[in-house]
């Protein structure tokens, strides 16, 4: 008689759920620890201290367990941060774009512009550091810290251990700026807080680093400062869509046996979904979870990439990140501060008030 036996192979959710898991839980314990006031303060979101429990784990604890966990936390590091950067779209909108007006638009693509453009120029050409790290650097100081960092990784298709070296390099110094600039405030000549919350907010890393840097200045600069890095953040997926397509073309020509580069469609995706929450069509209540779940996938997606990390790696990177890292922050404070003034002197000439 022939065999009608049907195979038993388990559902592939069965082979991702003890990753998931893991990343769930590191996720939620980087949730309850940014919540301490003294880590708050010092700009250390989820995002942040996920990594940093799954680095720590991922180079002690987590060996043991890779054999169960790695189909999930490679699920959580790939197909979730996609996800999540998609769904982060629900936390802009086109409206906010007014609210900062066209001299603010201004200043965040020049800033964004010409703080990759320089991150690479030094980074490759003065240090000779690996392209990739390089480019994630770029990503992360220009656009919006560690997510910009991951949003860039699947086109970039870098080294774990390059991720980590630029998510600890972008989250050092926006660390730094949060004590650094309201003593800025204090020493520059006399200039509204609108003004400089426009200036925190385009020259700052992450945006809960812009949110502290503000807050500690006064509640005008903390408002302008949260528009503009939102503003910032908007630009993400047309920056993706032009770093795919030159990525492309670079690897071309390079070699025949290069990877290709994959369009960006979770980017056209995250623009989809800014667009659609423009209308405001979904309850508050509705965004907000929604917002609370898109915190959830990237803390996991950031987790996965921390317990892929090992330590030989980030020490193997050497100093020349940190010395790229501290170029690109004097630039963003002061080649940035002249950007703000340039711009903000044009356009009061063509519109006098």
């Amino acid at each position: 008689m022939a065999d009608i036996s049907v195979s038993k192979t388990p559902f592939p959710f069965h082979h991702w759920l003890p990753g998931l898991l893991l990343t769930a839980a590191i996720a939620g314990c980087a949730a309850l620890l940014a919540q301490q006031p003294w880590l708050a303060g010092a700009g250390f979101g989820a995002l942040t201290l996920a990594i940093i429990l799954g680095i720590l784990l991922g180079n002690s604890l987590y060996p043991r367990l890779a054999t169960q966990c790695d189909s999930g936390v490679l699920l959580a590091k790939q197909r979730l941060l996609r996800l999540g950067i998609i769904l982060y779209g629900f936390r802009i909108t086109l409206q906010q774009i007014g609210d900062v007006g066209l001299s603010g638009v201004l200043i965040d693509v020049l800033v964004l512009s010409s703080t990759f453009m320089l991150t690479c120029f030094l980074g490759i050409r003065l240090l000779k550091m690996d392209r990739e790290t390089v480019w994630l650097i770029g990503a992360g100081s220009s656009i919006c810290g560690a997510a910009a960092v991951l949003a860039s990784e699947p086109i970039i298709k870098a080294e774990p251990s390059k991720v980590a070296v630029a998510v600890a390099t972008v989250v050092l110094f926006g660390t730094l700026g949060i004590l650094l600039y309201p003593v800025i405030w204090t020493l520059i000549p006399p200039v509204s807080e609108a003004h400089f919350g426009i200036y925190t907010g385009s020259t700052l890393h992450e945006v809960a680093q812009v949110v502290a840097a503000g807050h500690a200045i006064g509640a005008d600069a903390e408002n302008n400062a949260v528009i503009a890095k939102m503003l910032r953040v908007m630009m993400l997926a047309p920056f993706l869509l032009v770093l795919g397509s030159w990525l492309r073309r670079q690897r071309s020509h390079s070699s025949a046996r290069s990877q290709p580069v994959a369009f960006p469609w979770f980017a056209l995706l995250f623009i989809g979904v800014a667009l659609f929450n423009s209308l405001h069509l979904l309850p508050a209540s509705i965004v907000g979870g929604i917002n609370q779940l898109t915190n959830l996938m990237l803390a996991m997606a950031m987790a996965a990439l921390g317990l892929t990390t090992r330590f030989s790696a980030l020490k193997q990177a050497g100093v020349k990140p940190l010395l790229l890292g501290s170029m690109v922050f004097i630039w963003l404070i002061i080649g940035g501060g002249a950007l703000n003034v340039l711009v903000q002197h044009f356009m009061a000439q063509v519109h006098p008030l």
